[in-house]
């Protein structure tokens, strides 16, 4: 059996891509965002949204025309040859594996500090476990943590506001290194917004997908924009600029400002659900990409095998699962945001120029164009360490590539180019 099935509808496609955006992400970019940008976060944010959505629509014309698992691996074989579509495959495993690892360890922090590396390898074990036992599970158990962290992230912003209404803004303070450091906040961001790939990575699973993929991609993504927006500007009006960048719980310091102690455990909880479920999410997502790439010689074949019972790639997960338990245990991942969104936005680069060639349109391409130019310009305003570490395991994917086919490559024939 080599064949995913297609089990999944359009409100199961949509919980699973909120599951991706509404992760760890929205308890936790606001400090890094807020520390380059000050009060100017929020135009960050604007930016990051907007690079965001010619992305998606650009991801969502693909996938409705290639409806397979893989994602943008897949699109820029089809499109624009095998060394782009290795490129993205490569940029999303090597970038989304470190995101699966700091997803754990968030949520042990919030659940047991103190213990985060051991409570972090069980929630690896036992996510990594549910992934292999069906997409269908997946979806609900992303459904079911989704649902409870959006519910307490509604009440966080009513108590915000309430707060606001009746002691006024915080402290406000303007970029500290003017629109460079507005665009590097944007570049940080979207780190939270890069979950609708998921869905496209399960483009063959997802039935019907010409008509439910695009409009997954639109409903998550426009709820998850929606949800951002409210709590970054209640966060940036209750703590101010200042306190926000310094705090390493910025929406438990919320709570505590606004005078609702009582929801500062509940945030604890809620960050440590959100964490697991962007982790559940990420797993899949991973998981779908290494088969792809199993399945054209872009990691070993024997990746690609679908288990013939839970229809699932029971081995490129429990790969995937196995790295990332490796992380989880012996690496320190502070800067994996930064590295996150490296990988990611290159990924992206690969669909503009893809939906590009293929997109219906001027203003398809008109979208591709914008799509792309905002990937080159968050990437290049990133941290120089995350560019830094991302260049180099780019290079080691690529030197891995290039010696593989060289070995397999019949004598006196071409390579392939």
């Amino acid at each position: 059996m080599d064949r995913l099935e297609r089990r999944l509808g359009l409100r199961d496609a949509v919980w699973i891509g909120l599951g991706s955006m509404v992760g760890a992400g929205v308890f936790a970019v606001w400090a890094p965002a807020a520390e380059v940008a000050g009060s100017w976060l929020l135009a960050g944010l604007l930016l990051a949204a907007g690079v965001a959505w010619c992305n998606a629509r650009s991801s969502a014309v693909l996938a409705a025309r290639y409806p397979r698992a893989g994602g943008t691996y897949l699109y820029g074989r089809e499109v624009l040859g095998p060394w782009p579509g290795f490129l993205a495959g490569w940029s999303f495993v090597i970038g989304k594996t470190a995101s699966s690892a700091a997803m754990a360890l968030t949520a042990a922090a919030y659940l047991s500090p103190g213990h985060e590396r051991e409570v972090a390898a069980l929630a690896v074990l036992v996510l990594t476990a549910v992934n292999c036992a069906g997409v269908t599970r997946t979806a609900a158990l992303t459904r079911l943590l989704v649902t409870l962290v959006i519910a307490g992230l509604v009440v966080l912003v009513v108590v915000g506001a309430v707060a606001v209404g009746r002691e006024g803004a915080g402290p406000r303070t303007g970029p500290p290194d003017g629109w460079y450091g507005v665009l590097q906040s944007a570049g940080l961001l979207f780190f939270a917004f890069a979950g609708y790939a998921r869905i496209a990575t399960l483009g063959e699973e997802v039935r019907d997908p010409e008509r439910v993929i695009p409009r997954a991609i639109r409903g998550a993504f426009t709820g998850a924009v929606v949800l951002y927006a409210a709590v970054g500007v209640v966060a940036l009006l209750v703590l101010g600029a200042p306190a926000l960048a310094s705090s390493s719980s910025p929406l438990a310091e919320v709570a505590r400002a606004a005078g609702a102690d009582v929801l500062v455990p509940v945030v604890r909880v809620l960050a440590a659900l959100a964490a697991l479920g962007a982790l559940l999410a990420l797993g899949a997502g991973v998981g779908r990409t290494a088969l792809a790439m199993a399945r054209e010689g872009d990691l070993p074949r024997a990746l690609a095998a679908v288990h013939p019972r839970f229809g699932t790639p029971a081995r490129a997960e429990l790969t995937v699962g196995t790295v990332v338990l490796v992380l989880v245990l012996l690496t320190d991942l502070r800067g994996a945001i930064g590295f996150s969104s490296f990988g990611v936005l290159l990924y992206y680069l690969v669909a503009n120029l893809a939906a590009y060639r293929v997109g219906p349109g001027p203003a398809a391409r008109l979208r591709a164009v914008v799509g792309a130019v905002g990937c080159v310009l968050l990437v290049v305003t990133l941290p120089l360490g995350a560019v830094a570490v991302g260049v180099l395991v780019l290079l080691v994917g690529v030197t891995g590539r290039a010696v593989r086919r060289g070995r397999s490559a019949p004598k006196n024939l071409p390579t392939e180019p």
